[in-house]
């Protein structure tokens, strides 16, 4: 039973690898070869294990991924096709268009200049929600996140934190970095530091729109940033938040309304200031602790990445 334990969890880290790099290189030519070797498995195994975790051959979801990605460039910025589908990894529109039909029923450029096609849920705007808007641009933030699949409204996040809290009290990492922090300064102090700094933090990373992926293949990340690298250990990955330019609104109310939040987001507030999204992913940042805060004044601030 151990042996088996163990197996999946080094098959676990490795599929983290794989998916990490794919959603890090869409512009790039994926070798599948070069994935299986990323990975380290024999490029005739790769392929089933790959599918047997994540439920779809590995072409498919780089597809899938190249496709989504170019259906939200299409719809939230001003881009031309031609940019878009370089951005995602097709040397000339003709290559996007041609599997963009297959996914939508529908061409790049048609699904651009017609607005009112939907190939997602209608969205639901409330013009009378109110959000603090700022512009930040951040730093790269390390992270150790665990990676789940299904229905982002049926995923257990407090589970996944409790295993990311366990793994560094039980690595003992934290209390090294706090020693070597705190010099004469109070730890107390120190981490509220870090806190301000968001260099602890609890985000979650999310990188499918739920409008537009079936909610067995939705993917999120339960990430936990830190001051300090961990290395990967099982189902736990770690990596690194990519900085940049990104437009931030900050939410005050209950986790049960933020698809009505996003909404709003990408319906009002994104087109009314005149941002330009890029390819990065969407993530939120925890800003109080759900387990002793009234659901009403939970606080989530939502990082939307911007050119």
């Amino acid at each position: 039973m151990q042996q088996k334990t163990s197996t999946r969890e080094d098959y676990s880290k490795r599929i983290n690898i794989i998916i990490e790099y794919i959603n890090n290189h869409l512009t790039d030519d994926i070798d599948l070869e070069t994935l299986a070797s990323i990975a380290n498995f024999s490029p005739y195994h790769f392929h089933r294990i790959f599918k047997a975790f994540l439920g779809e051959p590995v072409g498919a979801f780089i597809t899938r991924m190249r496709v989504e990605t170019a259906a939200r460039l299409l719809r939230y910025s001003d881009m031309p096709v031609q940019e878009i589908a370089y951005k995602v990894g097709y040397d000339v529109p003709s290559s996007l268009s041609k599997v963009f039909k297959q996914f939508y029923d529908i061409t790049p450029i048609e699904y651009k200049n017609n607005k009112k096609y939907t190939i997602m849920k209608p969205l639901k705007i409330n013009p009378d929600l109110e959000l603090k808007e700022r512009v930040v641009n951040l730093e790269p933030m390390q992270a150790i996140y665990v990676c789940l699949f299904g229905d982002y409204k049926g995923n257990d996040y407090c589970l996944a934190w409790q295993k990311l809290w366990q793994y560094i009290r039980t690595s003992g990492k934290f209390s090294e970095e706090m020693k070597k922090a705190c010099g004469t300064a109070p730890k107390s102090d120190v981490i509220k530091q870090m806190l301000s700094e968001c260099k602890i933090a609890h985000v979650g990373i999310y990188h499918n729109d739920p409008k537009l992926t079936e909610t067995s293949k939705q993917q999120a990340d339960v990430c936990l940033t830190l001051p300090f690298k961990m290395e990967p250990q099982g189902e736990i990955g770690a990596k690194e938040i990519a900085g940049g330019r990104y437009a931030a609104f900050l939410y005050q109310g209950t986790y049960e309304k933020l698809g009505e939040v996003y909404d709003t987001i990408f319906g009002k507030y994104i087109p009314d200031g005149g941002y330009q999204l890029d390819e990065r992913p969407v993530f939120e940042m925890y800003l109080n602790d759900p387990e002793c805060t009234k659901p009403e004044e939970l606080q989530t601030e939502i990082y939307v990445p911007i050119v």
